[in-house]
């Protein structure tokens, strides 16, 4: 089930210190942002707003689970005081990946990190195996992504039963462990799978409207590029920091100036949360590394609304 951030914290406003919870986010992402439908969570208000439930004993343990591109920036900066324990399915400076293309639905039917976690776990015994178990797992069995871990490993040694239902030995006896196949990067998804659509299209009328949509995504695409680029020069030259930092790895106030920096970009350039614009969170890693490097964030901030003003880019 999809909720809002703001209705999960609602929710879990109702918590107390006796309660384990279990948290599970699965999307697109970016360095310091995962990426609701309607709406972004940065890694500054979710990092905070773990550690006042944590000030309140909104809980007693809590596991999170995240995948998205670049996840591991949103939980690098947890607390190891809290117990919280965190797994993510990629560092905080690479890409996740969907797999298991499916021919007859023509999209991809998960990511890779629930995949080996889901399978694994439909077939052992909650009871006997524990999160670090789950994560061992991860690490030998992911293929693309490395998969991370933060915060409280005290909580890592607890049973999996703890937080999450077991599965019932006669289910666990007829499933089988699946190995990820068709592995594709989230962001470069949407493109393979017009691509698909397109070969097998017969009818020629929906085969050029295929085409047609595919031509725009590019055009689309290349004008984030563009954009991102212009940006990135522009704000260098006017000693806005480098896009060149050997680390994307964002201090707590400069996963601050990046969540500026981001919904600048977002409100005034391209909107990811239109799904023609979800490419623009791919180009979030050279804002990131503006900010690691310590740039000038009001700086960076009036060059975004030159190039929107001036770029043809934008034409």
């Amino acid at each position: 089930m999809l909720i809002s951030l703001k209705n999960a914290f609602l929710f879990f406003c109702f918590s107390g210190k006796d309660d384990t919870i279990f948290v599970f986010l699965s999307d697109h992402g970016a360095p310091g942002l995962f990426c609701f439908p309607s709406s972004s969570l940065y890694a500054t208000d979710f990092i905070d707003e773990l550690q006042k439930m944590a000030n309140n004993k909104q809980f007693k343990q809590m596991v999170i689970f995240m995948e998205c591109c670049y996840s591991g920036s949103m939980l690098e900066n947890l607390p190891e005081n809290v117990s919280i324990y965190g797994v993510t399915a990629c560092p905080p400076d690479t890409v996740a990946y969907f797999c298991y293309y499916d021919e007859e639905r023509m999209t991809y039917l998960a990511a890779e990190m629930s995949a080996v976690w889901m399978s694994y776990t439909e077939v052992s015994d909650l009871d006997k195996i524990t999160f670090q178990d789950e994560f061992t797992n991860l690490q030998e069995h992911m293929q693309q992504s490395v998969p991370c871990e933060y915060g409280d490993k005290d909580v890592s040694k607890l049973s999996v039963s703890t937080f999450l239902k077991n599965t019932p030995p006669s289910t666990r006896e007829t499933k089988k462990v699946q190995k990820p196949t068709d592995l594709i990067s989230f962001y470069e998804a949407p493109f393979k799978i017009l691509e698909h659509k397109i070969q097998r299209e017969e009818d020629p009328a929906k085969k050029e409207a295929l085409k047609k949509k595919y031509e725009n995504l590019q055009k689309i695409r290349s004008s984030i590029e563009r954009s991102v680029e212009e940006i990135r020069d522009l704000s260098i030259r006017a000693g806005g920091g480098s896009a060149a930092a050997e680390t994307m790895s964002l201090s707590r106030t400069q996963l601050q100036d990046f969540k500026t920096v981001a919904e600048l970009f977002r409100t005034t350039c391209f909107n990811w949360h239109e799904t023609e614009y979800q490419y623009a969170l791919s180009q979030l890693p050279v804002f990131a590394k503006l900010c690691a490097s310590g740039g000038n964030v009001q700086g960076i901030l009036d060059v975004i609304k030159q190039v929107k003003r001036t770029s043809t880019a934008f034409k």
